[in-house]
């Protein structure tokens, strides 16, 4: 890569760099330009604890992806408490949007991949109208059967597109990614969630002040009581936190 890249921090097994917002973006704007592949995870809590099961994700996260990001007020507190310096959290969503930005603004082509039908082209669609200048060079939805695949991938790449964003959800879009890092051409490549359905206002955000007082994971669960099974991995991740904060001492 053009650019070094900081030395992660260790929580729980899994590289964190210790990026701001603007580092980041600075650095994903600079390799992508330079067509430098990158392939970044944004990583909360929840995603450092599907690593603690599932060993092929712990792998990608440790070995494949060259840049995991801190997203989520849990992958901070979890880094200061075990005595690095985590500056701020560089949430996935808020990421997505600073790069269509720098995309907008460099003519870099970017492909949407993933979410229901009709989300990707309702989120390019929004895109377009908040970035003026953005080029999209092609959607797909997330909906697929493995002999869809080599489809999908030609499609990307005839796109001329330098940037594939992956809504699939974790862990699917990383090991997506993954899977066919070497196939893929778009320089960067990230995995971004359920980014398509906010920026296409199929969901909403959680007010200003609930993320700054680090309450987004309590608006999502008051909206979605379905992620309820999925917030229950967060007590485990303080205990497994504290535990490794006392063996190191």
């Amino acid at each position: 890569m053009d650019m070094q890249i900081k030395q992660p921090v260790n929580i729980l097994g899994v590289p964190i760099h210790p990026y701001t917002m603007n580092e980041a973006v600075a650095l994903l704007q600079k390799n992508t330009q330079s067509g430098s592949r990158t392939f970044v995870v944004t990583a909360n809590a929840e995603i450092i604890m599907m690593g603690q099961n599932d060993p092929e994700y712990l792998k990608i996260l440790q070995e494949r992806a060259q840049l995991v990001l801190p997203d989520g007020a849990g992958t901070v507190w979890g880094g200061n408490t075990l005595g690095y310096h985590i500056p701020e959290r560089v949430a996935g969503y808020d990421l997505y949007l600073r790069l269509l930005a720098a995309a907008a603004q460099d003519g870099t082509k970017v492909f949407f991949f993933g979410g229901k039908p009709g989300v990707a082209d309702a989120a390019a669609e929004e895109g377009k109208r908040r970035f003026p200048g953005l080029q999209v060079a092609g959607t797909r939805n997330g909906y697929f059967k493995p002999q869809d695949e080599p489809g999908i991938i030609k499609a990307i790449n005839d796109s001329g597109a330098q940037v594939l964003f992956a809504a699939l959800g974790a862990p699917k879009q990383e090991k997506w990614l993954d899977r066919y890092y070497d196939v893929l051409k778009p320089a960067l490549l990230m995995g971004i969630g359920g980014s398509f359905d906010v920026l296409a206002g199929k969901v909403q955000r959680a007010p200003k002040w609930m993320q700054d007082a680090k309450l987004e994971w309590f608006y999502r669960l008051a909206k979605q009581p379905s992620r309820a099974g999925r917030m229950m991995v967060l007590p485990q991740y303080v205990v497994k936190i504290l535990q490794a904060k006392k063996r190191n001492n």
